[in-house]
């Protein structure tokens, strides 16, 4: 498990930590809301006038208040667990340092697949009978039953792999070959801090990120000027963050030049 990978199920782990305690509160606040209702007698109004209206009337807000808070935390519960199971099933990162390699087993793999639909393709052409083609795809390494099913016309009376799976795949692969590029010209970047005038910048290859530190919150005017910039917040690198991209390299240029507008004007 590289770094990355450790970061993630960390994460995934605090994720799983927080529904596993968020699950607890709420169901503990249920129990106490349904305690508290068993102490009004199963049909017992509101006495009004009596002198226990107010009394009464408070302690059944209280137990649903509480009801509330229950089903509420519930609710949180779920969606840490949501986030919790969606860790790392995004894709391959950027920000993993093995996603070139990761990048091209999975390229590989299209590529296998794309000459595996061209040689399927050409074996039916060759042969005239279903029978020849299932024969031909399973020498090559076919099962019976796929080799059945790549020789059954679809809906158009087409057999075989049909070209829009062949494109489909191609796609993939241009796709795949433009990251690992990227990815490559990225990894020759290396590491920049420079200090600004109430700031400092950093472009951090170890952590693939654009940053921006201050030596406290900065006022609602820049934080809203970063966010429009897609920079956020991260408390573990305590900066204003966004990916170490070309767009994000840009990104930063345009944040420096506001923020010296800003001191500019503030003269």
């Amino acid at each position: 498990m590289n770094s990355y990978e450790s970061r993630q199920q960390a994460r995934r782990e605090r994720l799983e930590a927080r529904a596993a305690r968020l699950r607890q509160e709420g169901t503990a606040a249920l129990d106490k809301s349904r305690k508290m209702a068993e102490a009004i007698p199963f049909g017992q109004p509101i006495l009004v006038g009596h002198h226990s209206e107010k009394r009464d009337r408070n302690y059944r807000g209280r137990i649903h208040q509480t009801t509330g808070k229950g089903f509420a935390l519930l609710d949180q519960a779920e969606e840490a667990a949501s986030r919790a199971a969606a860790v790392g099933t995004g894709g391959i990162s950027s920000d993993d340092p093995d996603a070139i390699a990761k990048l091209s087993e999975e390229l590989a793999g299209y590529e296998a697949s794309q000459a595996r639909m061209k040689q399927a393709n050409a074996l039916i052409r060759k042969h005239k009978t279903d029978a020849e083609r299932v024969a031909a795809l399973v020498a090559v390494g076919f099962s019976e039953a796929l080799a059945a099913e790549t020789v059954k016309p679809d809906f158009c009376g087409r057999v075989g792999f049909a070209s829009y799976s062949l494109q489909n795949n191609s796609a993939n692969m241009r796709r795949i070959r433009l990251r690992i590029e990227q990815l490559q010209a990225a990894a020759k970047r290396v590491s920049v801090e420079v200090a600004g005038d109430g700031y400092t910048y950093r472009e951090d290859t170890d952590e693939n990120r654009v940053m921006f530190r201050f030596p406290g919150k900065p006022d609602a005017a820049t934080r809203a000027m970063l966010g429009s910039y897609a920079f956020r917040w991260s408390p573990t690198r305590d900066a204003w963050v966004r990916q170490l991209t070309n767009a994000g390299i840009y990104a930063a240029k345009c944040v420096k030049a506001a923020l010296q507008a800003s001191k500019v004007g503030d003269n």
